[in-house]
């Protein structure tokens, strides 16, 4: 394979994205473009409505209690920890659900659905004024889940639904009854104990005693990780803006949910129907009424019928596989209908896009890659002797369907690899998702063939490095239910990155020559580098010293009597969580 100097250069400057060098521009390339941080954002109407928007769906066997099964749910992405004074409530007004098809029709058999409530004081506090009330969350050290501090609180109603076989509620039952929400971690002062209080609410969301599993919500900082520059211009530019978990200090609305593996499997029986689907939706009710200007009470109602608002089950395929223009439709279908999307799962447009940039082979055009089964498989019809739906002896007619799909009876791994099946580990992704799994690397070694049997061997060794140099999420994740890491707290300053500062000096000392010059850089950045601007022109790029404190001084021409807005911007190397700083722009007067 033969590629220009220009992709040659780029290579070099992502190497540190990949562990395969051959490729390492693809796996620069492809990374965050197949994320889109899972399904942050992904469509447009759930962009505007954060609250229904799932991001990420996960299902796996319970590591310390292999009898039960875990499946965590994500909602409302990108939320800053300090983003008061409403943060991130539970819409009232929504059906949150996490559905399980054990049979392989498609169609949801179980469905367990959150609903929420309000407890709100705020009104009701006086403070020597005739209008009373306060726009603060708390008035104090917030401690318990019913701390009277906590002036604005969440509960929830847990509801488990089974089905006929022609889709009616054939029964329903109330698990829990306005079990306690954690509340948003506003910050240190007003959350002194955010593992306490994450305590309560695993223990009141004990079902049947315990005996039956056990609910939680809350928030939790954002499992998934990658590095989403790639909106920058390709990250920059220049690939210096790479290897960095771009959701690390954002936080995510959660619900985990952990049931006996007997309760999700086809007629309770795991040794039989060991393979379950999973995805999550949000539902809203069809006719929403605004309240009138100057109404009071509530500010909306609802009636009609549920309309479903958004939906996930595996990561990435609304925002890689469904097109801009269906991306709301997809929110809105049902897995029994997917069989609508093939097209896009056997003939998937980012090897096109890959192989025409970096001359990387697209596996599409291999005779066992034509019509992907690789990935119908991933995505639609599970691996055989993995998690395929066939599977299961209660199947009649396992339809095609994009959702998560668990083999209940997989052992534990005792050492994951990040890979899933990818990696040699046959728990991880695709079958079900764990926290740990890498799902952008694992995504696009998949996309890009490595599951296709014939693909040529030196390809597909180097596809099989491809990645976006983040591996591991910015916390770890905890031993025990509800396993997901405790969110950040709103005490923590959050810019996405580490502060950088440096000392910029820009002087005209000599008739119509500049010294410009970068000194100061803190926190050091060996590797790193500076970019002198004028306007919105680069004039020069220069590396930062070994030490990574400065750059040597550039001197330049300017004709005598002009003028110039100059400022330098200092890039720190690839990986390190500084990110770049813009210097302040300096008019300055040539001599």
């Amino acid at each position: 394979m033969t590629l220009s100097s220009r992709h040659t250069a780029r290579r070099r400057a992502a190497a540190v994205l990949t562990v395969g060098a051959t490729l390492a521009g693809a796996g620069a390339l492809l990374g965050p473009v197949s994320s889109s941080a899972s399904s942050h954002r992904e469509a447009p109407f759930v962009a505007n409505d954060p609250a229904i928007d799932n991001t990420d769906v996960y299902a796996f066997t319970s590591p310390d209690n292999p009898n039960t099964a875990t499946i965590i749910a994500n909602w409302a992405p990108f939320s800053e920890p300090a983003g008061g004074p409403n943060f991130f409530p539970w819409a009232t007004d929504a059906y949150y659900d996490l559905n399980i098809d054990n049979n392989g029709d498609a169609k949801p058999d179980l469905t367990y659905r959150y609903t929420f409530k309000n407890i709100d004081k705020r009104g009701t506090t006086q403070h020597g004024d005739a209008v009373g009330g306060t726009f603060l969350y708390n008035d104090g050290p917030v401690t318990t889940l019913t701390d009277p501090h906590l002036l604005f609180r969440q509960t929830y109603d847990l509801t488990v639904m089974d089905y006929t076989p022609s889709g009616a509620v054939r029964s329903q039952q109330v698990l829990l009854k306005d079990s306690p929400v954690v509340p948003s971690n506003l910050g240190k002062a007003s959350i002194p104990d955010y593992g306490a209080l994450r305590d309560q609410a695993v223990a009141a969301g004990a079902l049947n005693g315990g005996n039956g599993g056990q609910s939680y919500v809350g928030q939790a900082d954002d499992p998934f990780y990658l590095d989403l520059r790639v909106f920058d211009l390709l990250y920059g530019g220049n690939f210096k803006e790479a290897g960095f978990d771009t959701l690390k200090n954002f936080n995510v609305n959660t619900i985990a949910l952990q049931v006996p593996k007997s309760a999700l499997a086809g007629d309770g029986d795991v040794g039989s129907n060991p393979v379950i689907g999973v995805w999550s939706t949000t539902s809203r009710d069809t006719v929403r009424t605004l309240a009138a200007t100057n109404g009071s009470g509530a500010q909306s109602t609802g009636t009609g019928a549920l309309a479903q608002v958004s939906r996930l089950g595996n990561p990435l395929v609304n925002e890689v596989v469904v097109p801009a223009q269906l991306k709301d439709y997809f929110n809105r279908s049902t897995p029994d209908k997917d069989g609508q999307f093939l097209g896009k799962v056997t003939d998937p447009e980012l090897p096109y896009l890959i192989s025409k940039l970096y001359g990387v082979p697209n596996p599409n055009g291999t005779p066992k890659g034509k019509d992907r089964p690789d990935l119908v498989q991933t995505f639609l019809t599970g691996l055989p002797g993995l998690n395929a739906t066939s599977m299961n002896k209660n199947n009649a007619n396992p339809a095609p369907a994009e959702y998560l799909r668990l083999n209940l009876s997989t052992p534990v791994t005792a050492k994951p690899n990040r890979l899933g099946a990818v990696g040699g580990d046959a728990q991880g992704f695709p079958n079900g998702r764990r926290l740990t799994d890498d799902i952008v690397d694992e995504a696009l070694q998949v996309v890009e063939g490595v599951l296709v049997s014939d693909q040529d061997p030196a390809v597909k060794k180097a596809v099989s490095g491809l990645g976006d140099g983040v591996n591991a999420n910015d916390k770890p994740f905890l031993p025990n239910f509800p396993y997901i890491a405790d969110p950040w707290s709103g005490s923590d300053p959050h810019v996405g990155q580490t502060a950088l500062s440096f000392t910029q000096t820009l002087n005209s000392d000599r008739v119509g020559s500049v010294l410009a010059t970068v000194s100061s850089v803190s926190p050091a950045q060996p590797g790193g580098f500076a970019v002198l601007y004028n306007g919105s022109r680069a004039l020069v790029s220069r590396p930062l010293n070994a030490a990574g404190t400065a750059v040597t001084p550039f001197r330049f021409s300017l004709p005598s009597g002009s003028t110039a807005t100059l400022y330098w911007k200092v890039f720190a190397p690839a990986g390190s969580a500084a990110g770049s700083n813009t210097g302040v722009p300096t008019v300055l007067h040539i001599k």
